[in-house]
C-alpha cells in the first residue's frame, strides 16, 4: 500500500503490495469531502469514461486514478484497481492502460462504431441521453451537440433542434422575456425527441 500512502503524502507504513482490501481499509480511516459512490454509480462512472475516451475525449490520468479509488470504496471487484489506484504521480501515465485493463474486467470496454459517421450519430444519442435524464446539463449538452457532432455531420435536419437550442442558451439575453430554465426545458425536450427518432436518424447516416 506504499503507493497510494506516497501519492497522497501520508506516512509509509507499510511497504507490501497494495490490493484492493488493504486500500479499501486504509481510506476508510480517511475523512472525505463527499458521500462515498455506491458499487453501481462507481460502476455507472467509469462507463460513462469509457465513452468519453471512446468518442475522443481526452481524459487527464488524475481522473482515471480517482475513479479507481472511488470504484474500491465501493467495492467494485477488479484484480488491477489497486494498481490503478495506487499509481504514483511520476507512472501517471500508466493509467490510461491501466484503466483500460480494469475495464476489460469489468466488461465495460466499449467501443465506437468503426465507421466515423456513424460512430457520431452513436455519440450524439448518447450525449442527447444524457442531457434528457439530467446527467448533462442542457448547455454543455447541445454545445457537444453543435460543436462536435452536428458540425462534422454537415448539421442534419435530425439535430436541428438541438443546435437551435445551443445558440439560444448561448446567446440569451434577460430582455427576451423568457427564462433560461425554459430555454433549458426546450433543450431536454429536443434531446428526448431525438432519442425517440434516432433510429430513423442513425439509418439515414
Amino acid at each position: 500500500m506504499e503507493k497510494i500512502i506516497r501519492q497522497h503524502g501520508w506516512v509509509e507504513e507499510d511497504h507490501g503490495a497494495a490490493t484492493s482490501a488493504d486500500v479499501r481499509a486504509f481510506l476508510s480511516q480517511m475523512p472525505t469531502e463527499k458521500t462515498l459512490m455506491t458499487h453501481d454509480d462507481a460502476l455507472k462512472q467509469l462507463s460513462h469514461i469509457a465513452r468519453e475516451r471512446a468518442f475522443g475525449k481526452h481524459v487527464g490520468s488524475d481522473r482515471l486514478i480517482r475513479a479507481g479509488l472511488d470504484a474500491l470504496m465501493a467495492q467494485v471487484e477488479s484484480p488491477s484497481l489497486a494498481m490503478l489506484a495506487g499509481l504514483l504521480r511520476g507512472e501517471e501515465p500508466e493509467a490510461p492502460a491501466l484503466f483500460d485493463q480494469v475495464l476489460e474486467e469489468l466488461g465495460l470496454l466499449f467501443n465506437p462504431p468503426a465507421d466515423p459517421r456513424t460512430a457520431k450519430w452513436a455519440m450524439a444519442s448518447w450525449i442527447a441521453a444524457q442531457i434528457a435524464d439530467g446527467t448533462l446539463g442542457p448547455a454543455a449538452g447541445t454545445h457537444i451537440i453543435c460543436a462536435d457532432i452536428a458540425c462534422d455531420l454537415g448539421y442534419p435536419d435530425e439535430l436541428q433542434s438541438l443546435v437551435a437550442c445551443h445558440f439560444n442558451l448561448e446567446a440569451w439575453e434577460e430582455s427576451w422575456g423568457v427564462s433560461v430554465e425554459e430555454l433549458n426545458q426546450e433543450a431536454v425536450e429536443a434531446a428526448k425527441q431525438f432519442l425517440i427518432k434516432r433510429p430513423v436518424a442513425e439509418a439515414g447516416s
